[in-house]
């Protein structure tokens, strides 16, 4: 008995012993990892002439950078990042660079929002102004892809490859069958014709409504980008729109070239001595392989201060990223609880001369947006400085309403915004309960409405109208915010409202925005308006490096690759579902919409 405890326990302090040190092991390597985002790319490049930027389209465009994924970087799982500002600057800045000659554009499958998009464009356009060339190539090229190598002055296809240009569709998930088979009710309240963001738990398929609206500003959207790419292969956008009719994602690649989508079918070896060539560089017969000198766009970014615009001078911008959904509290996305502070810091803060808030946004909680929108405009009675607001990819619902205070409001021709409208929902599991558990809930209540509608019972038909009331209290106050910060009457707003979605474009002629044009846009326009040529950006809010939550977080990513890993685009569904019990009663929310 005596050798039979001794073994047992050598074996559990075998264990315990490697147990803690593969956890020593892990946290090192995590400090490892940690240490490396945190010293960041602190050494300056070395630019020789004909040198070559390389943007490597093959991972996400973030609107900022974000901290590292110490788990995913462990697991060699990580996905690149592509920071927007970091690329839009080293594009600008590489164009006045006597050193580079030209971009190479690599295209393995980028995803990026459209304004995102549209925006990078336009630094590829400038760069290309400034008298300098662009290359691009792939083996296969997504639309996405596509609509950026179209303004290249040298689109390589591999002999083997395809281009998939198709246009545009919005997919929408509707979940009610699936709801009502769990026995799962959605109580909703709304306000609003075009407030479609309840519809999937309500209907099967599209309003007429929401039709409507999406064939609208998908259209404008789709006419924007094919204008860019005809002008870009110099054909017209009747016959671009004909080949995308003609599924070119399965034409061969010599009639790809026919039709005029690319100029020459090369392997990728062959790209190197041809850029090499075009940089300016002489043919060397000795040397196999010639390549021109090739700068990782990221590193070229990594050259520049990128909250100093100039010199930097002694004016300083502050710059409030609004990223995700908005919520009450939480550690993702915009936190009213969290951002209000940072607001209110700034007022504080005598060196901040103006404040841009970028917003990329499709809503959430109306009682988020309304505190936040108190905040900026605290921010605009108590300093009486200047506040801009730019829009990503979406400022709507609840992105709008945290920006219709602003002194002047700038979005993308392919900006989703508008949106104006409130809508309500209590989810009732009751017949789940009931008729399919056999969990069944009694209760004594004092008062005759103490029986509040939880997930065991549903909205009585008072609970129903109170709630109706709040939704339209909350409707109102949402449509006086708009009106008070764009000077329109309540009446001109409510037309322009009912929870509609806007391209940009549109936006600009019913007088929901400003001016179109991007964040830099935004930033030189107030930049002249507190009288600055060089100034300092202070970014907000504080990118920590939470590399510990990142690990106390893993069952959590784990479940998420689970889902991902069996049921491909599973993962919005499982998300929005999972969310639908957390939601505050009242929200300022477009519909998830899926655009490819």
């Amino acid at each position: 008995m005596k050798s039979f405890f001794r073994s047992f326990l050598a074996a559990m302090a075998a264990i315990w012993l490697s147990s803690l040190i593969m956890f020593i092991g892990v946290f090192i390597a995590i400090g490892i990892v940690a240490a490396k985002s945190a010293v960041g790319n602190k050494n300056q490049l070395s630019i020789k002439d004909n040198s070559v930027i390389v943007m490597d389209l093959g991972g996400v465009v973030v609107d900022r950078s974000v901290p590292r994924d110490v788990f995913k970087e462990l697991s060699g799982r990580d996905e690149t990042t592509l920071p927007l500002n970091s690329i839009i600057r080293a594009i600008d800045e590489a164009s006045k660079d006597s050193h580079i000659s030209g971009l190479y554009l690599k295209c393995n499958g980028i995803e990026a929002g459209l304004a995102q998009t549209d925006e990078i464009l336009g630094a590829l356009c400038r760069f290309k102004k400034a008298g300098k060339w662009i290359a691009s190539y792939a083996d296969n090229y997504s639309q996405n892809d596509y609509v950026f190598a179209s303004v290249a002055d040298s689109v390589y296809l591999n002999p083997s490859g395809s281009v998939d240009l198709h246009g545009l569709q919005a997919t929408t998930l509707y979940f009610k069958d699936l709801l009502n088979n769990m026995g799962v009710e959605a109580q909703v309240v709304k306000v609003g014709t075009y407030k479609s963001a309840v519809e999937p738990f309500m209907l099967d398929g599209m309003s007429d409504a929401s039709r409507h609206q999406q064939e609208v500003y998908l259209g404008n959207i789709w006419n924007h980008l094919a204008k860019s790419m005809a002008q870009g292969r110099k054909i017209s956008i009747e016959k671009l729109n004909h080949i995308a009719d003609s599924l070119p994602a399965f034409l061969a690649a010599d009639v790809l070239k026919k039709e005029g989508l690319v100029d020459r079918l090369l392997y990728e070896r062959e790209v190197d001595r041809i850029l090499y060539k075009m940089a300016g560089n002489e043919d060397k017969s000795d040397e196999k392989r010639p390549a021109p000198n090739y700068i990782d766009i990221l590193d070229y970014a990594g050259n520049f201060d990128l909250n100093r615009i100039g010199k930097g001078g002694d004016k300083n911008i502050a710059v409030v990223y609004a990223v995700g959904d908005i919520t009450e509290d939480g550690d993702e996305g915009i936190v009213s609880e969290n951002l209000v502070p940072v607001i209110l810091d700034i007022i504080d803060d005598d060196d901040i001369d103006a404040l841009l808030l970028r917003v990329n946004s499709g809503g959430g909680s109306a009682y988020a947006s309304e505190q936040i929108w108190d905040a900026l405009r605290y921010f605009k009675e108590k300093t009486g400085k200047p506040f801009y607001v730019s829009m990503g990819d979406y400022a709507a619902s609840g992105g709008y309403y945290i920006s219709c205070g602003a002194d002047k409001i700038y979005a993308d021709p392919l900006t989703l915004t508008g949106s104006i409208g409130i809508f309500g929902i209590i989810p009732s599991a009751e017949k789940l309960m009931n008729d399919k558990l056999g969990i069944h809930t009694d209760a004594v209540s004092t008062n005759p409405q103490g029986n509040l509608p939880t997930l065991f019972n549903s909205m009585t038909p008072r609970q129903r109208e109170a709630l109706q009331r709040n939704v339209d209290n909350g409707y109102e106050l949402f449509t006086s915010r708009v009106a008070a910060g764009r000077k329109l009457s309540v009446d001109s707003v409510k037309s322009i409202a009912e929870g509609r979605v806007w391209d940009g474009k549109s936006a600009l002629e019913i007088g929901l925005v400003d001016k179109l044009g991007d964040m830099n846009t935004a930033l030189a326009d107030l930049a002249r308006e507190i009288g600055a040529n060089d100034y300092n950006l202070k970014i907000y809010p504080d990118i920590e490096l939470k590399w510990w939550q990142q690990l106390l977080d893993i069952d959590s990513q784990l479940k998420e690759r689970a889902i991902v890993a069996r049921i491909p685009y599973a993962l919005p569904l499982y998300n929005t579902i999972e969310s639908l019990g957390n939601l505050n009663a009242l929200q300022c929310r477009m519909d998830y919409i899926i655009i490819k």
